[in-house]
């Protein structure tokens, strides 16, 4: 089981683009808060990248380069650091992220080339992995992981040379691209202990989730758990609580609670059906668990996320 991709299912993470933006001499873009996550591709050129601020922070970027930051903070895309030259304004800038169109921008013909994605998820799923990634992300050009450049670079011949069904193309090219960016990412950072990430380098923790996700509705406990993968309860206690922050009975309540959020709003099923598939034979004790993590009851939960359009049907 690929845990990843399975967390990145559950959370419906999805990626569209958002604009392009083709400058050449003298510019600047500024960027206003959006989407969960925000992706620049330089795909030609260069630009320098501004998080805005009292002291906005400067990096920049040449062709190639791929900057991820979460939460979409307020930034500015220019042609130099602190460029008072602003040719695109907020309002250019809303109604081509909101079109999907290319910002023309600068004093002269375009050399640089960079293109915006932005990522969006399901905020009510509890277990995230965009919300373990550092705040600003920038993988530079060839220090991605195998086939990372390759994805930049198809992405690029897409935006420059429009074909048929170009859109669907680049739709799950995005999608490709965020998981690389986390593949490029992994190796060169420690410090994942405690977070969801910190599964991923303890082989008995990551073997225990593996048997949590894939039969949720197990009447696991942690000693059943440690039985299953053949060591001592209190060796995966320890070592699960170290590497993911949460003890196994903890993070199997969230994943179930998760599993079962997605298929009240996703299905018709009853809600005794949708406790059953998550491991509670009691109605009541599903409904006491699912309101204490939701704030609300299952049934209530459900009619508000078909209110509010989030229904799948």
């Amino acid at each position: 089981m690929d845990l990843v991709a399975d967390v990145l299912e559950l959370s419906g993470v999805r990626g569209t683009i958002g604009t392009r933006t083709e400058a050449g001499g003298h510019w600047s873009v500024p960027v206003a808060g959006c989407a969960v996550a925000v992706v620049h591709v330089v795909t030609a050129g260069s630009a320098w990248l501004g998080l805005q601020g009292s002291s906005p922070r400067w990096r920049e970027l040449a062709a190639g380069d791929v900057v991820l930051m979460l939460d979409g903070p307020a930034h500015v895309l220019s042609s130099a650091p602190a460029t008072s030259t602003s040719v695109a304004g907020p309002d250019v800038v809303g109604r081509a992220f909101g079109s999907g169109e290319t910002i023309h921008v600068g004093s002269q013909p375009a050399d640089t080339r960079i293109l915006t994605i932005g990522y969006e998820c399901d905020h009510t799923v509890r277990t995230q992995i965009l919300g373990t990634l550092p705040e600003v992300l920038h993988i530079r050009g060839g220090d991605g992981e195998g086939g990372f450049d390759d994805t930049v670079r198809m992405l690029g011949r897409e935006l420059s040379q429009p074909r048929l069904a170009g859109r669907a193309v680049l739709n799950s090219l995005v999608d490709v691209l965020l998981v690389q960016l986390v593949r490029s990412w992994l190796p060169t950072r420690s410090g994942h202990q405690g977070t969801w990430l910190g599964v991923l380098a303890d082989p008995l923790v990551h073997s225990a989730m593996e048997r949590l996700h894939a039969e949720p509705a197990l009447p696991w406990t942690t000693t059943r758990l440690a039985l299953a993968l053949d060591v001592s309860r209190a060796t995966l206690a320890r070592r699960f609580v170290a590497a993911v922050g949460q003890s196994p009975a903890a993070y199997l309540t969230q994943w179930r609670l998760d599993l079962a959020a997605v298929r009240l709003r996703g299905t018709r099923d009853p809600v005794e059906a949708v406790a059953a598939a998550v491991g509670y034979q009691s109605v009541p004790a599903f409904s006491r668990a699912f309101a204490r993590s939701r704030g609300t009851t299952p049934g209530r939960y459900r009619t508000a996320a078909r209110d509010n359009g989030r229904s799948d049907e």
